[in-house]
């Protein structure tokens, strides 16, 4: 039953994931992969506050993880597609871009799942 957890959730991230890339496939510049860096922090954000949710505050149980964060978010973030992004970016002459692609998304991803971390703690204390 796990596997078809982490398969089901697989295939609702890749599609959420692929839903992301089309709705901002114009936006800004075009060379700059905002896409993807939107999708790692977003994914970083949503496993913060799954991490509390299910690991700390046991609010849900340990076997929605294959479902939520082995199938989709693990499917949804794009860890080689960022990797693939700033190679490209670097290939093709941006190096300051590339930099910048690499630098923002680990901080924006380390700053997303901390505040979301933080964020649902302090919900889940209110209620």
């Amino acid at each position: 039953m796990q596997w078809l957890s982490v398969a089901l959730g697989g295939a609702l991230g890749a599609m959420a994931r692929y839903g992301i890339s089309i709705a901002m496939a114009d936006i800004g510049n075009s060379k700059f992969p905002f896409a993807t860096m939107s999708v790692n922090v977003l994914g970083s954000f949503a496993m913060g506050v799954l991490f509390v949710l299910v690991v700390e505050k046991h609010i849900f149980p340990d076997s929605m993880r294959p479902l939520l964060a082995v199938g989709f978010l693990g499917a949804f973030t794009t860890f080689s597609t960022f990797s693939l992004d700033a190679l490209s970016l670097w290939q093709n002459g941006d190096l300051f871009l590339a930099l910048l692609y690499a630098l923002g998304t680990v901080v924006l991803c380390l700053i997303a799942v901390s505040l979301a971390v933080w964020l649902t703690g302090l919900v889940l204390i209110t209620v």
